[in-house]
């Protein structure tokens, strides 16, 4: 038997479609893809550049952009440190941490919402301290979106941070300290240039992540336009009164989410 003909036939039997599982894939196909589908075929095409021009879906986009990108940047402060401690150092509880940064993931995020209120409210844990010394309220202001944001979006860049770190090879940054530099000179300029790719990966599924989060929003942050109406918000808004109005925000949505796939297809749908 020649080398070739194992993998012929290893060919062969992974192109064989398993008709037992055909059906119920396809109808997991179906059900993901024909929602999306109704929704291209149900816009109100002919009315769409007059719904995305109007002043309303402007202010909700701008407020939604500038939320997500601060949300964004936000993570990237603390979230790069925090991949890095759990990817390149041992300490007592590791995994609950780990377990922490990634609950919410799974959180509802109503719940995780309710949380930064009981926090962060004015009569919040932290919230009335804040208030009382220094005057800052962030509940139902726009500085609430961003942390309600941020809460949701983070984890999303310290998994795939941590994952990059974890990939790259420390000894780059053994030699580097052996040549003298520090531990903060040696992450900035030898771990940083390895990891970036897994940092920008991360950075934008944060980003898109925070573009679509309602729960946590509108519970801590309110619905208010102009000043808390993001996207979402707008558009759970509008299909109250504007159902087409809704369809035209969803689709600026839709885009956005394709976009974000396509960007990341090499590294997320290989």
């Amino acid at each position: 038997m020649t080398p070739a003909q194992p993998r012929t036939r290893r060919s062969l039997r992974r192109a064989r479609i398993p008709y037992a599982l055909l059906l119920p894939a396809l109808i997991g196909l179906a059900f993901l893809v024909l929602p999306l589908l109704g929704l291209l075929v149900r816009a109100p095409w002919r009315d769409l550049p007059e719904q995305l021009t109007s002043p309303e879906v402007w202010e909700a986009l701008r407020l939604s952009l500038f939320c997500a990108t601060a949300a964004t940047a936000l993570s990237l402060l603390f979230g790069v440190p925090l991949a890095w401690l759990l990817a390149r150092t041992e300490f007592p509880g590791r995994g609950l941490v780990r377990a922490l940064v990634t609950l919410p993931l799974v959180l509802p995020p109503v719940v995780g919402g309710v949380a930064l209120l009981l926090v962060l409210g004015r009569n919040g844990i932290v919230g009335r301290w804040l208030d009382a010394w220094f005057g800052i309220t962030l509940p139902f202001h726009t500085s609430g979106v961003v942390l309600a944001e941020a809460f949701v979006a983070m984890p999303f860049l310290v998994i795939s941070v941590e994952g990059a770190l974890r990939a790259a090879d420390p000894r780059y940054e053994e030699a580097a300290a052996t040549l003298g530099a520090s531990r903060l000179t040696a992450f900035r300029r030898v771990t940083l240039p390895l990891i970036a790719p897994g940092v920008a990966a991360g950075a934008v599924l944060a980003w898109a992540r925070a573009l679509g989060e309602f729960g946590a929003t509108i519970t801590f942050a309110g619905n208010f336009p102009g000043k808390t109406q993001t996207m979402p918000l707008a558009v759970y808004l509008a299909m109250e009164s504007e159902p087409e109005a809704a369809i035209a925000l969803s689709l600026v949505l839709l885009a956005v989410s394709i976009a974000v796939l396509a960007g990341l297809r090499g590294r997320w749908m290989s």
